[in-house]
């Protein structure tokens, strides 16, 4: 004998019957109250985004021409010395193909800066990567060679 399913009160919900007479609770109007904008047809949802009542809105009142820097940026990829003293050997040479066959960065990157975050104890040599001011110094002081080209 097969077990008898029955569905929670409420499972199936019937929809809503708009403009189906006074009885139903949205005869006349529908649910959209008297008048006005939303009651219209096509302005289910109100205006659009940005619509200030019929003042010109923000966007159309703000300049659309000018600079903007971004194309002219230059952007460098940011390591810090406590992730090169995780991944880096004694006397090893720090270079932008050492950087990427360790996953720190992609191949493609051409600019890598080198900073200061963190301690370095070991003597590395550092190839054709810049490096900060302070960056420089611990190289340095751990016994590491620094050339940029």
């Amino acid at each position: 004998m097969e077990a008898l399913i029955v569905k929670p009160k409420g499972a199936n919900k019937n929809r809503k019957r708009l403009g189906r007479g006074q009885g139903s609770g949205l005869g006349t109007t529908s649910g959209k109250g008297h008048k006005g904008q939303k009651a219209r047809s096509g302005g289910s949802g109100g205006p659009y985004l940005g619509f200030e009542g019929g003042q010109v809105p923000l966007y159309r009142r703000l300049a659309t021409r000018g600079f903007s820097n971004a194309r002219f940026a230059v952007n460098y990829i940011c390591i810090n010395v406590n992730q090169i003293e995780k991944l880096y050997k004694d006397g090893e040479v720090v270079s932008l193909e050492t950087l990427a066959a360790k996953g720190l960065i992609k191949a493609s990157e051409k600019r890598v800066k080198l900073l200061a975050t963190g301690d370095l104890t070991k003597k590395l040599e550092i190839m054709g990567i810049k490096t900060s001011a302070s960056a420089k110094e611990k190289i340095e002081a751990a016994g590491g060679k620094i050339n940029e080209e």
